[in-house]
């Protein structure tokens, strides 16, 4: 809590997400497409095929402008983006894993150097001398990702890390020889895609088909390498984690997805890579790199919803919260521990608990789930937050904070009732009292589903029932509903029933 907050309207995770895959689809290029250039440029010289060393020499300019300027400044962007949006996770990453940083950041250097030593070598270095720098190119990029993937995978499975403290424990965790080697079978991929790409602008003679059939056998053996790995990977994430996300719509779309995107890429580099290689034309080329860039950002985009809600997983909350200070949040207030105020409790209480996820009206909104409520009830629900569809982490502070943050969410909602807001009368609002007021928590046929106890009561049982809902556990608020809401929530439960519930 040492921090400024980053206060703009932007979504944080469509922004980290698009600069992060964006810079990871560019440096795993950085590192197949090192390996593809020298074991290319081997065969090709062994075979005095001056064609061929032509097109290597024009993708090792591509190469060069696309890693080396494109990807170093993106990789700049996620350090700027990072710190903005969670300070607190990147001073811990930078602290625990210090010298791996620097390890890390010596490999790049050498590894620009390389790249730039290769590409203006053609002409001027020995065949031998040339292939030396391709394949220390290729060593520090590979040796780079090495160390990058203990950090990344850290925050997902940090492991004895969590007891012991020690960076060994952190840096090889459960999930880092998997993800070492999917990313390696992706950098194979990325360096037949991006040769494609390349391939496809060349005229359709017996060259090109040559060439592009070589490129496709990169990608499909890439692909081969990373699907299988993918499953061991996805079996090493905790299973509470995996628990956790079969709830949540972000995770299942993104595994729904790198598999449909996985199937079109194998399609597409089977039917236009190997068996009609003339037609790999330039359009082609980049629906196969849309695929690639579509499966790789599903993967991306699961690594990281699937740890929410931390950052850090055990370590941090995804709102730059430590798990170990809770307690003494809870204690004193959330605000007394945050050194920069605005003088807006509810404001900076939003800022600190929530908007890391969510934005009032935009991306993830809070407001459009809490229209037609009242403070009451928004401050039960903050207390029991965790509780909730979405895998949140528990809110930090005080029952005055709580109410504090509900006032500043109920002055901005639309207070109207519900009957009114969206025009509903009878069990069609009930329905809608269920969803807004219970079906967070209580989804029938999903989340924490409770039909089996509280279908098929009576009326009078009902009315009970919510009269006494702020006694039945801590975490659950009072119903604090109109007479005709609740009326029209008793005759929707009445109308439900037990194993038929939607």
């Amino acid at each position: 809590m040492n921090y400024p907050f980053w206060d703009t309207q932007l979504p944080y995770g469509p922004l980290m997400g698009l600069i992060a895959v964006v810079h990871v689809f560019v440096s795993h290029f950085a590192i197949g497409g090192g390996l593809y250039l020298v074991i290319a440029e081997t065969a090709a010289r062994r075979a005095e095929d001056q064609a061929r060393l032509a097109f290597l020499r024009t993708l090792s300019k591509f190469f060069l402008l696309t890693t080396v300027v494109f990807g170093a400044l993106t990789g700049v962007a996620i350090w700027f983006i990072i710190g903005l949006l969670n300070p607190t996770a990147t001073e811990a990453l930078i602290h625990n894993f210090v010298w791996g940083w620097a390890i890390e950041w010596t490999f790049f250097l050498v590894e620009i150097a390389a790249a730039i030593v290769y590409f203006y070598g053609w002409e001027r270095l020995s065949a031998r001398d040339h292939l030396r720098i391709g394949w220390i190119y290729f060593a520090a990029a590979w040796l780079s990702l090495a160390v990058i993937n203990g950090i990344l995978t850290f925050m997902l499975t940090p492991g004895n890390w969590l007891a012991s403290g020690d960076f060994w424990d952190g840096f090889l965790n459960p999930t880092y020889w998997a993800s070492l080697v999917l990313r390696t079978g992706v950098c194979v991929l990325l360096a037949g895609t991006y040769a494609l790409l390349v391939a496809s602008r060349l005229p359709a003679d017996r060259f090109k088909t040559s060439v592009v059939r070589y490129n496709a056998l990169w990608a499909l053996g890439g692909l081969l390498v990373t699907l299988p790995s993918f499953f061991w990977y996805f079996r090493i994430i905790p299973a509470a984690n995996l628990q956790a996300a079969t709830f949540m719509v972000y995770p299942l779309w993104s595994v729904h997805g790198s598999l449909l995107f996985a199937a079109a890429l194998a399609f597409l580099v089977l039917v236009f890579g190997c068996l009609l290689p003339r037609r790999m034309h330039l359009s082609v080329a980049l629906l196969i790199m849309l695929s690639a860039l579509g499966w790789f950002a599903s993967f991306e985009w699961f690594r990281e919803s699937v740890r929410k809600p931390f950052a850090i997983t055990g370590y941090l909350y995804a709102n730059g919260l430590e798990v170990s200070r809770m307690d003494a949040y809870r204690k004193d207030g959330l605000l007394a521990h945050t050194t920069f105020r605005t003088g807006d409790d509810g404001a900076d209480l939003f800022r600190h608990t929530c908007r890391s996820c969510h934005t009032l009206r935009g991306y993830r909104p809070l407001l459009a789930a809490l229209d037609g409520t009242d403070p009451a009830f928004i401050a039960g629900t903050i207390r029991g937050i965790h509780k909730l569809k979405g895998n949140m982490p528990p809110f930090p502070g005080t029952a005055a904070e709580a109410g504090a943050l509900a006032d500043f969410l109920h002055r901005r909602t639309d207070r109207r009732p519900l009957a009114e807001i969206y025009r509903l009368e009878g069990t069609a609002l009930g329905r809608k009292v269920y969803e807004v007021r219970c079906g967070r928590c209580h989804e029938f046929g999903g989340f924490n589903d409770k039909a089996e106890s509280i279908l098929g009561l009576t009326e009078k049982d009902y009315d009970d029932l919510l009269k006494n809902s702020g006694e039945i556990a801590e975490e659950m608020p009072a119903f604090s509903g109109s007479p005709a809401e609740k009326e029209a929530l008793i005759q929707y439960l009445l109308s439900q029933k037990p194993g038929g519930a939607k």
